[in-house]
């Protein structure tokens, strides 16, 4: 079956059909490039709507996300205080910031995403070995395109794969080689920083600073490596549609192209690359446990003619590894006027229910709260 459905009628179109022909090929969104196409196929079209397509993209006039500069946080008290005030206002409002001078060396950083890219554009026979839809509990690395692929409305133009590093990290050899190394190097480098802001935010709380690693939040660690291949017909697809992220915090190492936006304040506003930053988000958990004082913002990536776009994700969550510690608002920051809004839960049970969710542009939260 040809996976180009540009000539297709709406009548004999049979998108499970386009799906599963696009998913036995093993070769992703990257196989569709290769081949030459120039029409995307139809699995990947958005629905018609403002919202949905690029056109957002070009309104200008937004405000700019926090940059918080880490530089002197261990040294000097006062640059800590003023610190921790940015962060609890960033999480507050956008969900998002950015952070420079966090100790990771930027030629790890351009490593870490060569790794990413060195995966997607090796041999394609000896990357397919690695394509698989069993779950992460059978698998150590996942590879495919879309972990939703059979259950969301629309395909994104990506393809993916996702290694948990903690609380069970694989053998070296259970890593693909093009970013075995480096992936075991920024895991143990993005760990150490993950503690430094879980304490950041402990602080911003009004917790102590180790009050949210005693909690078990930084018990968790996976990497997920993002390729988007550039697309002949960006404006009628997305790269990743609009979600919240399904942990405590994520760490994101973005390349140059861009394309990553933050939903603020009624807008989509622009995630802007800057040379040797990271981007920490708050994941749903931390909205959960916070009550909602700190917001997992929805965020999207467009598609693009440039490419590719590679990312790399560094999630704090234990994920499907089966864990009993029930998460929920913490007691501290409750009071008479501001009661627990959500009922506790797993990191399994939280993870179960959004995997089968899928990105569908809901918050996983509503079947959290009271």
């Amino acid at each position: 079956m040809s996976l180009n459905t540009s000539t297709s009628s709406h009548l004999n179109y049979d998108r499970k059909a386009e799906l599963i022909a696009f998913d036995q090929t093993k070769t992703g969104v990257k196989g569709l490039v290769d081949a030459g196409i120039t029409t995307i196929p139809r699995i990947f079209h958005l629905p018609l709507t403002p919202e949905n397509l690029n056109s957002d993209q070009t309104s200008g006039l937004k405000p700019s996300l926090p940059t918080i500069d880490l530089e002197g946080i261990n040294d000097d008290p006062i640059k800590r205080k003023e610190i921790i005030e940015k962060v609890k206002d960033a999480l507050e409002t956008w969900g998002f910031f950015q952070m420079i001078n966090h100790g990771i060396p930027n030629s790890i950083l351009k490593d870490a995403l060569n790794g990413v890219m060195r995966f997607n554009e090796q041999d394609t026979e000896v990357k397919k070995q690695w394509y698989t839809r069993e779950k992460v509990e059978k698998r150590k690395v996942v590879y495919n395109s879309n972990f939703d692929l059979y259950t969301e409305p629309v395909t994104n133009w990506r393809d993916s794969f996702f290694c948990p590093m903690l609380p069970n990290p694989p053998q070296p050899h259970e890593i693909p080689e093009p970013c075995r190394d480096i992936w075991l190097e920024y895991s143990s480098r993005v760990l150490k920083l993950g503690h430094c802001v879980f304490e950041l935010i402990s602080e911003a709380l009004g917790l102590k600073p180790n009050h949210l690693f005693e909690m078990g939040c930084a018990e968790g660690l996976a990497l997920l490596g993002h390729y988007y291949p550039s697309c002949p017909q960006p404006e009628l697809t997305i790269g990743t549609r609009d979600h919240a992220d399904n942990d405590f915090i994520t760490i994101l190492l973005q390349d140059h192209i861009g394309g990553l936006q933050v939903f603020y304040q009624n807008h989509w506003t622009d995630v802007p690359p800057i040379p040797g930053a990271l981007v920490v988000n708050a994941g749903d958990l931390l909205q959960l446990i916070t009550n909602d004082k700190f917001v997992s913002a929805q965020h999207k990536v467009f598609a693009n003619k440039m490419g590719p776009r590679v990312s790399l994700a560094a999630f704090f969550s234990t994920g499907l590894y089966p864990t009993s510690k029930v998460f929920k608002p913490i007691t501290e920051l409750l009071t008479e006027d501001n009661p627990a809004k959500y009922r506790g839960t797993t990191v399994y049970e939280y993870e179960t229910y959004y995997k089968r969710k899928g990105l569908d542009g809901t918050s996983a939260l509503l079947h959290f709260k009271f």
